[in-house]
């Protein structure tokens, strides 16, 4: 299936889907319990959003004090996200998938298959990973890297060195004044 028609599943398909369930449930339960239990997993799923958002928000911190990538806190963060997202949207397909993004367990299964399937897409030449920038990544800045985190006018425009007469010349451009030590 191609991008188009991935988009139109996501945002004509499911709709209509959700709209037969939700009729269903309404002819079955009626329609004021119905819309109970619309509110209700929107309250529940909101409560439990910041709840695991809050969680994943210390579990981010806490890598970053151990001097870790937080790579597993992440992609929680991306999960409650649109978990979250899932929850607001009334409907029960969308309810299901938000608590299960939400809830960790079922949450780490989905990343689990999620990743498996990029790794597979990665390795068939279905996705191409670029790389941009000088590849030192999370590692600069602390004790014993090699990579400067300070930088002077000269690094960035070398024409900051020329008088202030010449620099008057380029009136768009922004030149960057070392500091006095």
């Amino acid at each position: 299936m191609g991008l188009l028609g991935r988009l139109a599943f996501l945002f004509i398909i499911v709709p209509i889907i959700e709209l037969m369930i939700l009729i269903e449930l309404g002819r079955v339960l009626g329609l004021f319990p119905t819309l109970l239990v619309i509110l209700l997993t929107g309250a529940g799923g909101t409560i439990l959003a910041r709840l695991e958002g809050l969680r994943v928000f210390f579990q981010f911190r806490q890598s970053l004090a151990q001097a870790q990538i937080p790579g597993q806190a992440i992609l929680d963060g991306l999960s409650v996200l649109i978990g979250g997202a899932f929850l607001i949207t009334p409907g029960v397909l969308t309810d299901i998938l938000g608590f299960s993004l939400l809830l960790p367990p079922s949450r780490r299964w989905l990343q689990r298959r999620v990743r498996s399937r990029l790794e597979q897409k990665i390795k068939d030449g279905s996705i191409h990973m670029v790389s941009m920038g000088s590849g030192h990544g999370f590692g600069a800045g602390h004790p014993g890297s090699t990579r400067r985190n300070v930088w002077t006018s000269e690094d960035i425009d070398p024409r900051a060195q020329k008088g202030t007469q010449e620099r008057q010349a380029f009136r768009n451009e922004i030149v960057f004044e070392p500091e006095e030590q």
